[in-house]
């Protein structure tokens, strides 16, 4: 993208939100913080998930098996329903969210989830008539042993894509009527699983002991969303003619488009990962859980909250040709995640190596292992403030019900990564860091790209504070990481005993620093996001 297609400069006003806007924001602010607990629960338990595999397993061939057989699940996932969730089903089902409509609502839903019980058991079926030849596609790299050992969790981790995605569409169901509070821990009780069967069954299962604790996670996520929809009555119905049926499919196919493609790309890449060795894919997964800690905890709560309000606000605005109130929600958004995921890469950037010790560095997980998953970790957190602000973007053109648009620019997107990850071949063999560049570029590119087009079909984002937020969180950012680096130095001074009360303070003491300098800098900028957390948080604290 040339700087002659941007948008022509704007001068930046400061932003001055109303009294009807400010309760916007502080509505929005109250569901995100529940999906934010929802998520902070969720990204512990994973943590907790990941400890417990690195203690038991470590980063060997036996984890990048049993990863990889999580792949299989999750991305059938993306696939179907986690695909729908934002782009499709919550906008439709708020359509038919209030009172009056919740008849429609419940057949609709009725109907997805009888149709996929159907489905997707056929689907599981044929899986595992093919587990070895999808062990093959996805992990083809690794030695003879480990690909087996892929086959075996891979059946026992199948039977899960039936029970996430009746999970996803209840999800979907539950934000549509702003019943933020159990889809918000659906992750959180999915690692609970996994956490409980690895300790109970490891000594005696070992690795496998993993996969099976996945597929009960899965079964609790259904579970959990139920007594949230005591009132609802879905009950079995195949209505093929339903409209809203139709508007559901019309959103999710150019999804399915980008999907397929996207899935495609992840296969490649899981692929071309275990070429550069066995242990490759398991410092992914780990790196992975650390860097989607602060997306989950950021840009993930604020989108999802968001998304039921930019609905109905892209309905209103079809109406009234005014897009005004669209793209002054949409700010807000991109605001409060600026100023939360800014500080927290700068944060995670600096003290990766602590963390990765403290966290996974017990056990069967080796210095070695340390060293390389806080080198990905580290590239990976490179696209870590494109992703947070594009999930936004691309959660816009869902709301507006133009789904082609985030599938068309992620199928570009897909090439790009293609293209930078392969290039080092035309000169050596791949390294595993060609994957994480790759991964950097591709989300930088994306989010410029959705930016550049949302400016095209909605209106200009300019005038809403955005640059200055940017600016102010990314000085206060800077020092504070400065700061937290000459703290993690302190510590490393201190006469300390080498255990795990050290490696703790390690983290604990830089990070209470940090924070304390990045919230006292906000504060002198006057950065009023981080104001309005701060006070949402303590009237919670004091209730």
């Amino acid at each position: 993208m040339t700087t002659e297609h941007l948008p022509p400069s704007e001068p930046e006003v400061d932003h001055l939100p109303d009294l009807e806007e400010t309760a916007d924001m502080e509505r929005i602010a109250k569901a995100a913080g529940i999906v934010a607990v929802g998520n902070i629960t969720s990204r512990i338990l994973g943590l907790v998930r990941d400890t417990v595999k690195s203690y038991f397993f470590g980063a060997t061939g036996l984890v990048s098996a049993f990863d990889l057989a999580t792949k299989v699940p999750m991305m059938f996932f993306d696939l179907l329903v986690g695909g729908m969730v934002s782009s499709a089903l919550v906008p439709v089902f708020s359509e038919y969210s209030k009172p009056e409509n919740r008849k429609e609502l419940w057949r609709v839903a009725s109907f997805l989830l009888s149709i996929g019980v159907i489905a997707l058991t056929v689907l599981v079926l044929l899986g595992e008539l093919l587990a070895p030849q999808i062990a093959y596609i996805i992990g083809g790299g690794l030695n003879e042993e480990t690909l087996k050992l892929t086959t075996q969790l891979l059946r026992i981790t199948l039977p899960a894509i039936v029970f996430l995605n009746l999970a996803g569409v209840l999800s979907a169901l539950l934000y549509a009527l702003k019943r933020f509070t159990l889809p918000a821990f659906n992750s959180a009780i999915f690692n609970l699983g996994i956490v409980i069967a690895t300790f109970a069954l490891a000594p005696s299962f070992g690795i496998h002991a993993m996969a099976i604790g996945l597929l009960t996670g899965a079964v609790l996520q259904v579970v959990l969303q139920l007594p949230g929809l005591r009132d609802a009555k879905l009950v079995p119905v195949f209505d093929w003619r339903h409209p809203a049926l139709r508007r559901i499919a019309r959103l999710y196919w150019p999804i399915l488009l980008g999907l397929v493609v996207d899935i495609v790309s992840r296969t490649l890449s899981y692929r071309l990962a275990t070429g550069t060795g066995d242990q490759s894919v398991a410092w992914m997964g780990y790196a992975t859980t650390l860097m989607q800690f602060p997306l989950g905890l950021t840009s993930t709560a604020v989108a999802v909250a968001i998304l039921p309000t930019l609905s109905q606000q892209a309905a209103d605005s079809l109406k009234t040709e005014d897009n005004q109130e669209f793209l002054s929600t949409l700010a807000q958004g991109v605001r409060m995640v600026l100023v939360l995921i800014i500080p927290a890469t700068f944060g995670m950037f600096v003290l990766a190596g602590p963390i990765v010790t403290l966290i996974f560095e017990h056990g069967a997980f080796t210095p070695e292992s340390t060293l390389m998953t806080t080198l990905v970790l580290r590239l990976y957190l490179v696209g870590v403030i494109a992703a947070a602000v594009d999930l936004l973007f691309v959660n816009a053109f869902y709301a507006r019900q133009q789904a082609w648009t985030p599938a068309l620019v992620g199928l570009i997107g897909v090439f790009v990564y293609l293209a930078v990850a392969l290039t080092p071949l035309l000169r050596r063999e791949m390294l595993l860091t060609d994957l994480m560049i790759a991964n950097a570029v591709q989300l930088w590119f994306h989010m410029l790209m959705m930016w550049y087009l949302l400016h095209r079909a909605v209106g200009s984002l300019r005038g809403h504070a955005l640059t200055s937020t940017t600016f102010k969180a990314l000085g206060a950012s800077i020092v504070m990481a400065g700061v937290a680096w000459l703290a993690w130095q302190g510590v490393q001074q201190l006469p300390l005993p080498d255990n795990i009360i050290s490696e703790a303070l390690q983290v604990a003491i830089p990070g209470a620093v940090g924070a304390l300098t990045y919230f006292f800098l906000a504060n002198l900028l006057k950065i009023s996001e981080v104001n309005q957390i701060v006070e949402i948080v303590q009237r919670k604290l004091k209730r």
